[in-house]
């Protein structure tokens, strides 16, 4: 009997990767491993990093290839065949309508107070990245850039994070189509795919676009506490709170953290995979 596809997109940094301060089950990652090797599960790569910095982390982390690569905060997307990256160019097309171009935004953004160029390789052709201070009212950052490009007749796509081991903001400016959940809308008309084989798994604020999106979702036991009270909340009043489930930890004595809130997650969503774990 053929077995029900599972595509698994999982966030990288404190999701999926334990670099985060809380400790990892160390057998979360080999039996997430063994999962992802089986036929019928796609594994997808969700995050904000460039595929150089994806490569370092599959290699630092032993981690599983990838069948597809959404990076970039969104703005790009690799198929990974026979452990060749190749890129999906009608996301690029999908993406760049009205797209103002990173050197003109950066430009009109000059004297915006706060915001501080992040390194050369963390920029895009779709993607402007900023740091910002970690105590600064994200709120009131996106009004005064949101004023800046409506002057220029340009909208924009903006996601703010915190890299709490940095003690910095962390700021996105995209296109205003780009983001994690449209690449993975993208990606599973692109396959084929019924919107109930997908899972997403995330940890912090620039995952909640999808985890409060109807694509079913899990949040790893380690995310912020903000982050968890705002999930949850906002799920349920877009009456989405069946599609959001919250790592606990105690499955199979695991703790929930990391590639373990994952693997609870999937237990839940699709019990019909839970005897293949482990």
């Amino acid at each position: 009997m053929s077995r029900r596809p599972l595509l698994l997109c999982t966030d990288l940094d404190r999701t999926l990767i334990p670099n985060g301060r809380e400790p990892e089950s160390p057998e979360s990652r080999p039996w997430l491993r063994r999962l992802v090797a089986e036929p019928d599960v796609t594994l997808v790569y969700v995050t904000g990093r460039h595929r150089a910095l994806v490569e370092e982390a599959i290699a630092e982390y032993d981690l599983p290839v990838p069948d597809y690569m959404i990076g970039d905060v969104g703005t790009s997307l690799h198929a990974i065949v026979d452990g060749a990256w190749e890129r999906v160019s009608d996301w690029e097309t999908e993406i760049g309508v009205d797209w103002a171009g990173p050197a003109d935004i950066a430009g009109w953004l000059a004297d915006v107070e706060g915001l501080r160029p992040q390194e050369a390789e963390k920029q895009g052709a779709f993607k402007l990245s900023y740091y910002t201070p970690a105590d600064l009212d994200p709120e009131s950052l996106r009004t005064r850039i949101r004023e800046c490009l409506e002057a220029h007749e340009t909208r924009a796509n903006l996601i703010w994070s915190i890299d709490e081991a940095a003690g910095v903001g962390l700021l996105d400016i995209l296109p205003a189509n780009a983001s994690k959940r449209h690449a993975i809308e993208f990606l599973i008309c692109r396959i084929g795919c019924d919107l109930d084989m997908a899972l997403f798994a995330g940890d912090s604020g620039n995952d909640l676009e999808v985890l409060v999106s109807p694509v079913r979702a899990i949040l790893v036991a380690n995310a912020h506490p903000d982050v968890r009270e705002t999930a949850i909340e906002q799920s349920r009043v877009l009456g989405l709170a069946e599609r959001l489930y919250c790592a606990q930890g105690g499955w199979r004595g695991l703790n929930g953290n990391y590639g373990a809130g994952i693997l609870e997650g999937i237990a839940h969503f699709r019990p019909d995979l839970a005897d293949r774990i482990g």
